[in-house]
This record gives structure tokens, sequence and C-alpha cells, in this order.
């Protein structure tokens, strides 16, 4: 359209063209680069690096929260959760959590940011609204580092590198019901769509494990690579991803008989990844590469990689 058609056009109408346009953009991926203490942030419409946020620190665990307005970053050198304005893109405000804090997560109501702290054995529960700690669940796994909601929010899923089982918290009841043993080192989870399912990968066991949410009950066992890390899910619920750190590649799972479909050579230690809304791109995030693969998930094949900073943690995307 050009100019003179807009500027004939009435002011409602044209505001809705233009918020129409917005909607419709391609979404950002940001991925904390731990040695570097900054947070890369990348178009995903480009695949290119369009800022840096500086936090400083180790940040390494990050989730988004109010409606897409805020991200929030563990920083384990300050013993921190650090909110970045993402229209600002720049950090407006500091939490005090407890030692050594990593995974985090936002609860599907965006009532709670959760936060595994490796010290002190817990995952801590922060109020958006207070910008405080409101209350800490122990759990039994030493060295909690991830901790992922379940869709319908009724469960809080927690990973610890010094044990071989899964926490299950009850979020209502605000305690640990369950463990549910897996293999060495568990982390990365993910669950289908319908919580019906979540998928845990265990590093040093190489498995990534089926479990049923509602029997809280391994149901399959899955051989995936050397040191299987991190874990996203299809937004369609029929696959899979595992990254392969030792191996540097993703295994692709299909979730109607459990089984490895398909395996993508990506960097070097690949750790955790994400998805877009649309399902089309897996970005990866390789902590010993410094970059992140883009993957596109019908054809299964890296179609570009990014440079970032030094030990990228994972990617959350927005």
């Amino acid at each position: 359209m050009n100019t003179l058609a807009r500027s004939m056009l009435p002011a409602a109408v044209l505001g809705m063209m233009l918020h129409a346009g917005s909607a419709c953009a391609a979404p950002f991926a940001y991925v904390p680069n731990e040695k570097s203490g900054t947070v890369s942030v990348i178009d995903t419409d480009s695949d290119s690096v369009v800022a840096t946020v500086k936090t400083g620190g180790r940040p390494r665990g990050m989730a988004v929260g109010r409606g897409g307005k805020e991200l929030y970053v563990s920083d384990q050198s300050s013993n921190s959760l650090l909110v970045v304005d993402l229209d600002k893109r720049e950090v407006t405000d500091r939490i005090a959590l407890q030692e050594s804090p990593e995974g985090v997560g936002v609860s599907p109501d965006g009532k709670w940011i959760v936060v595994a702290s490796e010290i002190s054995n817990s995952v801590g529960f922060v109020s958006p609204d207070t910008r405080k700690l409101a209350f800490s669940v122990p759990t039994r796994g030493k060295n909690p580092e991830h901790a992922d909601f379940s869709p319908d929010g009724k469960w809080l899923y927690v990973s610890a590198e010094e044990a071989d089982s899964v926490d299950v918290i009850d979020v209502d009841k605000r305690a640990q019901v369950n463990s549910i043993t897996v293999g060495q080192r568990p982390r990365g989870i993910g669950f289908l769509p319908d919580s019906s399912r979540a998928y845990v990968a265990a590093e040093i066991a190489g498995t990534v494990y089926a479990i049923d949410t509602q029997s809280q009950q391994v149901t399959a066992r899955i051989a995936s690579g050397n040191y299987s890390n991190g874990v996203t899910v299809h937004p369609d619920g029929k696959t899979v991803y595992v990254s392969n750190g030792k191996d540097g590649t993703v295994s692709v799972i299909d979730t109607a008989d459990n089984k490895v479909s398909a395996t993508i050579p990506v960097g070097k230690r690949p750790w955790n990844m994400a998805i877009t809304p649309d399902g089309k791109k897996l970005y990866v995030a390789n902590g010993r590469s410094g970059s992140v693969s883009v993957i596109d998930t019908a054809a299964r094949q890296v179609v570009r990689e990014i440079s970032v900073g030094e030990l990228p943690w994972g990617v959350v995307i927005q």
C-alpha cells in the first residue's frame, strides 16, 4: 500500500492493520551465555542476533513471564533472579534467591516463578507481583537443576544432577509427593501438551524415560545418545527432541511408539533447546561451540548456525 492510500484510511482501520502486522511478527529466541555474562537476542525470522543484553555474572536458567514482557534469568554468581524488561532489553530488577540458582520456570497461570537451587536442594517459588521469594520446597534429589511445570499446572517435576530419580511436587500442596526412579543424573524434562506424559533425559544413563503423569510410573525407556541432556516437545505432541552432549547430536523421538526416528548432528556439547510456537524450527544451544544450531523440524536438518556468546546454556522463545 502506498503512502497516499494509507493516509486516506480511517485511523481505527490503520491501527488494526498495524496491530495485525505486529502480531504476525516472528518471535525472539533468548540465549543465556554463561561465560560472557550476556543474553543474546535472536530474531527467528532472519535467524540473526539483533541485540545483546548485559547481565554480568553467570546467567543460566531462563523463563518468560508477564505476557511476554519480562525475562527471568538465574545468576549463580549473585544468587539472584534477574528481571529483564524485554521492551527495554535491560536488567531492571534483581530478586534475592537461595544459593546457586539454576533452572527457572513460570507456572502456566503466571502466578509463580520457580527456581531450582543446587546448594540448598530446594525449589524456590517467587511471586512476580511482590518480586520476593514466597516459599521453598525441599527436594530429595541433591543438586537440583531443572524445574518444569506440567501444562495443566498441577505438577512440578524437578531433576537433580546427584540423583537417579525425578522429584514430583504437587503445586497446590506446596510439597513433594513422589520420587520417580529413572537413570543416573536426570537433566531435561518435557511434557506432552495434554500433560499426560513427561519425558526425562538421564545424562549418565544415555536414556530418555517416558513417564505416565497419572500413575507416576515409567512406561518406556528410550536409548538416545551419549550424555543425553536437553528435552523439548513439539507443540503437536508427536515428537520429542533430546540433545546428546557428548555426541553433538539431537535425537528425534516419535511419541506414538517411543522410538528414535532420526539423529541430527549439531554443534559441540549441545545443552538446552527451544522450539518456535509453530513447531517449524528448533533452536539448540551448543555450549562448547558458542553457537545455536537452527533445525528445520520438517527436513530434520540444521539450516543455520548462529554465533552467540561463550558457553550458551539454553534457549527460550517468546
